[in-house]
């Protein structure tokens, strides 16, 4: 009976410290999972466990020293070469070979740079994507693609000739520095003869390219795009879309001895002149390739036809890190618009450059490019603006990049002199009749850009 006590009162006992522990570990797991949920509500998440989610992207803000030989001053914002940005890809694995996904990417403004004037450091352009202190959709596509034989995309996209000359640029230049910058340094800076405006003329009405006033390159439009693979160093692009706009890029990087080359040519066609959008600053063009006039669609139709193309690469030699990077642009328009009896229509816009350079790692922070540039544009008609021109870009400049940082600094300066031509008719709406010299423009252009 002793026995018999003793035994229930050990078992009584075990009985209580087994629910004892299993209270507190039901207390800590509750616990846990309290904190795991609190956390979760905090921290940005998939929508589904079978797409892998990878957010990047950079910001690229500076400072433009500018001097027109009467006015000058500083202004600060952002680089829209390559305007600060972020990025969402998501891709899921279907099979060993075919694969799926998306990328939505943001472009983020303060004061976009590209809408500098004499006037202001603020914009008053009517296009949302040239606003101030904006967020704007540059590309929302979905893709499938299969290591053997590519990938193709649909959605707002590049075309296969955007970026065509500036993604031959296989230095650290490429998206502080490339073929674009000079032309979109100078904004929509107004010109001076002899120190006087000319009727609010501006440097991009002299300059030609749909695509920040660059022949031979294309832009963000709704297409359908395909990506070959990879195969001995050669690749190939083509897209069609909206206003029948088709194009076709091939590539090439390979490493040849001592020299590394990247280089790319493409061409493209389209027949939409755009729409007209107006606002604070008067019409422009939106959309389309509005390859004759950034102001108006009435001397593009009717059988408007726009084409476009250029070649552009890089040679470096690795042991030294000399380089030369070079290229050309052109595009050329149709129309059967009758233009007013008097006025003179060129239709072919040419660009070349030579961009010189060493690129080598003097610093232990990272490597350090060093280079010049020089491009020489002779812009066609810009119907009731100009008839021709005849511009010149000089630059130097350096970038260094700090490895640990994944961040660029550069420092650029531009030099911009040339000749604008018009007739009878273009003085009619205040700009130059025959030849005449512009008054030279100088930029200092001091920035950084951080990837994420």
């Amino acid at each position: 009976m002793h026995r018999d006590m003793l035994a229930l009162l050990a078992a009584a006992l075990l009985a209580g410290s087994e629910a004892a522990h299993a209270g507190a570990g039901a207390e800590c797991c509750a616990d846990l999972e309290a904190r795991v949920t609190a956390l979760e509500e905090t921290t940005a998440r998939k929508g589904n466990r079978k797409v892998k989610l990878t957010v990047s992207g950079w910001v690229n803000e500076a400072m433009f020293l500018w001097n027109d030989g009467t006015d000058k001053n500083i202004y600060i914002g952002t680089n829209t070469l390559e305007q600060s940005r972020f990025r969402f890809v998501g891709e899921a694995q279907i099979n060993k070979e075919w694969s799926a996904g998306y990328i939505i990417e943001i472009g983020v403004v303060g004061h976009p740079s590209n809408q500098f004037s004499q006037d202001s450091i603020g914009s008053t352009s009517a296009n949302p994507a040239n606003r101030e202190y904006v967020v704007i959709d540059r590309k929302s596509n979905w893709f499938i693609k299969s290591e053997r034989l590519g990938q193709a995309a649909v959605g707002q996209n590049g075309t296969a000739t955007y970026h065509l000359i500036d993604d031959a640029d296989a230095t650290l230049t490429r998206n502080v520095d490339d073929s674009e910058a000079a032309a979109v340094f100078l904004a929509a800076f107004r010109i001076r003869v002899n120190g006087k405006f000319v009727n609010g003329l501006r440097w991009r009405d002299v300059l030609r390219g749909f695509n920040n006033s660059t022949p031979g390159q294309s832009g963000r439009r709704d297409v359908v795009r395909y990506d070959s693979p990879v195969i001995g160093g050669f690749s190939f692009a083509a897209a069609w879309g909206e206003g029948h706009i088709a194009d076709a890029a091939l590539t090439y990087a390979g490493e040849h001895g001592d020299f590394k080359v990247k280089a790319r040519a493409g061409y493209g066609t389209s027949n939409s002149p755009g729409i007209m959008f107006t606002g604070l600053d008067g019409s422009l063009v939106v959309g389309g390739t509005a390859c004759i006039s950034g102001s108006s669609t009435a001397t593009s139709l009717p059988n408007f036809q726009c084409n476009w193309g250029g070649a552009a690469a890089t040679v470096m030699h690795e042991p030294t890190g000399l380089f030369l990077y070079g290229g050309w642009g052109q595009q050329s328009v149709h129309t059967d618009h009758v233009f007013p009896a008097g006025t003179l229509f060129l239709p072919t816009s040419n660009m070349w450059f030579l961009q010189p350079g060493i690129e080598h790692k003097w610093l232990p922070l990272g490597e350090t490019a060093i280079f010049a540039q020089y491009r020489h544009d002779e812009p066609g008609s810009n119907p009731g603006r100009t008839v021709s021109g005849d511009i010149t870009f000089w630059q130097g400049g350096i970038v260094q990049q700090i490895d640990d940082a994944a961040m660029l600094l550069y420092g650029v300066y531009q030099y911009t002199t040339g000749e604008v031509t018009g007739n009878a008719a273009t003085a009619a709406a205040g700009a130059p009749s025959g030849t005449v010299s512009i008054d030279p423009f100088q930029e200092i252009v001091l920035g950084a850009k951080i990837d994420f």
